[in-house]
């Protein structure tokens, strides 16, 4: 056993955190379909999250903490992570586009740009895009000094 198996990382447990949250939007109408489960697989290798991590964050998302990501292009790439799952279904609706004014305001993006965020991210998603066109997208809408 590794040192980093005894004293998990913040990284990994802001992936826990972030992973439980995804599982949250996937759970808003109480189920989890083939492709939501699909995407949190493939979520799930990304951010190195284990076979029982998996298992125990489907479970009880609640357990796990979020925690917010301390760089500009984290707090994007959770933002379309979150996005991704919420509009998998490509069916926006005014419940959802109010979870997301929700997340963008949870991952600190600043309130008076929230409203052009969301619009921006939904617009964009539905068209399927990759992450380096998602982030470019937001930056755009939201232009502050990045620091990575």
């Amino acid at each position: 056993m590794s040192i980093s198996d005894l004293y998990p990382t913040r990284l990994h447990e802001q992936n826990k955190g972030h992973f439980a949250s995804i599982v949250k939007l996937a759970l808003l109408d109480h189920r989890i379909n083939d492709a939501e489960f699909k995407l949190l697989e493939r979520l799930a290798s990304r951010l190195d999250i284990t076979k029982s991590e998996f298992d125990a964050v489907l479970k009880n998302p609640a357990n796990f903490e979020a925690i917010s990501p301390d760089s500009y292009d984290e707090r994007l790439e959770r933002l379309y992570d979150l996005t991704k799952m919420l509009f998998l279904d490509r069916n926006p609706t005014i419940d959802k586009t109010t979870t997301m004014d929700k997340i963008a305001l949870g991952l600190g993006f600043p309130v008076e740009n929230v409203r052009q965020i969301v619009k921006e991210a939904i617009r964009f998603f539905l068209k399927e895009p990759d992450i380096e066109d998602f982030k470019n997208v937001i930056k755009k809408v939201n232009p502050i000094k990045h620091t990575s």
